[in-house]
C-alpha cells in the first residue's frame, strides 16, 4: 500500500507511473484537462471528487482510499495554523459521533416540530380527537379562541379549519414560541442557517463562565453544554440589539434554543427539581424550528380573566392548570432564558422570586373559572378537563371538582361530556388508575 503521509497528488503520479501510463494519456481517456492534470499531480491545485473518482475508475484503484487522500489534504490546505487545525479534527470528531450537521439551506435540514418539546398537559396526542368533537358539534369557521394555548398544539390544528386563531398565555416562554412559529414578519432563512452553523461549531474551552453556566451548570445542565448556552443567549440578544436580526428571526432563534436545550435538560421533563446524579456529555446540535406562518394569528400575553373581556370569536377551548403546580416555577429556567433579566436564585432549584402565578392553581380556581366562562363572548366552550382530581398526591389534585365543572357550564348552556382514556404525564410519584381526559362542549345561551 502507498505511504499514507504523501499527499493526494503524489499519490495519482506514483499510481500513474507504476501503471505506466504517460500523463497526455491519462488526459485523452478520462477527459481531465492536461494542464489540471499536470497541476494536481506537482501539488499547485487539488482535484474535485468527481475527478479523483474517474482517475480511480481508470486505474483500477480503490476510489474510498484515494477519496480519503483528498479529504486529509483539503484539511491541510484550509487550516494551516497546527493548533486550530487539531481543534477542527477534535470537533469534527464530536460531530460525526453526535450526529451533528452543518447546512446550506433551511428547506433540506432536520428542524424541530411544535410537538417535539416536553410539556405538562400538553394534548399532542388529544387534539385529534378534540377537534373532530369540536367539528362535529359546532358551526362557524371565523374565530377559534386558545385562551390558555400552553404549546399552542390546539390552536395550530385549528388553523386549519378556522379563519383566525387567538393565541394566549401569560408565559414568556410560550409567547416567544408562538410569534416563533406563527408569526406574520417576513425572516431571512439563509441568514438564521448561518448562525446556527456558528451555534454548532462552538466549543466551551474558546468559552468563559457566564449567569447561565454559573447557575445552572452541573445541575440542570452538564456543564460545559451550560457554557455554550450561555453563550448562545448572550449573542442572540447581542444580535438584536445590534439590529443584525429582526423581532421574528430573534423569536425563532430564542424559541429553537429551547428546543434543542430541552433533552438536554438534567431532568424528567420540568425544571421543580434536577436528577442529582453525574449529567452524562453531550453535544448541543443547535437546529432550527419549522415555522408555520399564519396569517390570521393574533398573539396576547394576558391574565385570561383580563383578555376574555375584550376578545370575542366562535368557540373557545379552556384548559387551565388545574392543580397546585404552577407552570411558571416548572418551566423557571425557560421563563429566565427568554426574559434575559438575570435575577437573584434561590432555593435548590434556583428559581427567580415568584411572577405570573395564576389564580386557578389556588382556591380562587372555581371563581376564575365561573367568571371566564360568563365573560368569554362567543357561541361554545370547549373544556378540557380529567380526572387528576381523585390523585392520591396534594400537588396533582385538582383545585375544581368535575362536579363544580359540570354546574358552572351548565349555567350558561347546554352542555355534553365526552370522555377518552388517557396516559398522564407522570415524574414518578403521583399513581392513580383509570386515568381519563374529559372535554366538555357547551353551546352557550344567547344574550
Amino acid at each position: 500500500m502507498l505511504d499514507t503521509l504523501i499527499s493526494i497528488g503524489d499519490t495519482l503520479k506514483e499510481i500513474r507511473e507504476t501503471k505506466g501510463f504517460h500523463l497526455q494519456e491519462v488526459a485523452s481517456k478520462t477527459l481531465i484537462n492536461y494542464t489540471s492534470l499536470s497541476r494536481i499531480e506537482t501539488g499547485k491545485r487539488l482535484p474535485t471528487k468527481p475527478q479523483v473518482q474517474s482517475l480511480a475508475e481508470f486505474y483500477s484503484y480503490s476510489e474510498n482510499e484515494l477519496i480519503r487522500h483528498l479529504i486529509s489534504d483539503k484539511i491541510l490546505y484550509e487550516v494551516q495554523n497546527e493548533d486550530l487545525g487539531l481543534e477542527g479534527f477534535h470537533l469534527a470528531e464530536q460531530k460525526l459521533k453526535y450526529g451533528i450537521t452543518l447546512f446550506n439551506d433551511y428547506k433540506n435540514q432536520e428542524k424541530f416540530e411544535l410537538h417535539n418539546r416536553r410539556y405538562i398537559g400538553n394534548k399532542a396526542k388529544l387534539t385529534d380527537w378534540i377537534m373532530e368533537i369540536i367539528e362535529s358539534e359546532t358551526v362557524g369557521k371565523g374565530t377559534f379562541i386558545d385562551i390558555f394555548a400552553g404549546t399552542s398544539i390546539v390552536g395550530k390544528s385549528a388553523m386549519k379549519k378556522y379563519k383566525n386563531v387567538i393565541l394566549n398565555d401569560i408565559l414568556s416562554s410560550n409567547n416567544i414560541t408562538y410569534q416563533a412559529f406563527y408569526g406574520t414578519l417576513k425572516w431571512n432563512s439563509n441568514k438564521l442557517v448561518e448562525i446556527s452553523n456558528q451555534y454548532n461549531s462552538l466549543t466551551s474551552k474558546s468559552i468563559r463562565e457566564n449567569y447561565f453556566s454559573k447557575n445552572f451548570g452541573g445541575k440542570f445542565y452538564e456543564k460545559d453544554i451550560s457554557k455554550i448556552i450561555g453563550f448562545i443567549r448572550i449573542d442572540i440578544e447581542k444580535r438584536k440589539k445590534n439590529n443584525e436580526i429582526n423581532s421574528r428571526e430573534y423569536a425563532i432563534l430564542l424559541t429553537s434554543l429551547i428546543y434543542t436545550i430541552d433533552r438536554l435538560a438534567n431532568t424528567v421533563g420540568h425544571f421543580d427539581a434536577y436528577i442529582k446524579k453525574p449529567i452524562p456529555k453531550k453535544a448541543l446540535n443547535f437546529k432550527l424550528i419549522q415555522t408555520s406562518d399564519f396569517e390570521g394569528i393574533k398573539i396576547f400575553q394576558e391574565d385570561a380573566n383580563d383578555l376574555v373581556r375584550n376578545i370575542k370569536g366562535d368557540i373557545a377551548y379552556i384548559d387551565p392548570p388545574y392543580n397546585s403546580r404552577q407552570y411558571s416555577r416548572f418551566y423557571h429556567i425557560y421563563e429566565n432564558l427568554v426574559q434575559w433579566k438575570k435575577p437573584k436564585l434561590f432555593g435548590v432549584a434556583l428559581k427567580p422570586e415568584p411572577e405570573n402565578m395564576s389564580k386557578y392553581c389556588t382556591v380562587q380556581a372555581k371563581n376564575e373559572f365561573k367568571d371566564l366562562v360568563e365573560n368569554l363572548d362567543v357561541k361554545y366552550l370547549a373544556v378540557s378537563y380529567n380526572n387528576t382530581y381523585k390523585s392520591k398526591s396534594k400537588s396533582s389534585k385538582n383545585k375544581i371538582k368535575y362536579e363544580e365543572i359540570i354546574e358552572i357550564l351548565e349555567s350558561v348552556g347546554k352542555t355534553k361530556i365526552f370522555e377518552k382514556s388517557h396516559t398522564f404525564f407522570n415524574t414518578g410519584k403521583t399513581e392513580f388508575n383509570d386515568h381519563k381526559e374529559f372535554l366538555f362542549l357547551t353551546k352557550k345561551n344567547e344574550k
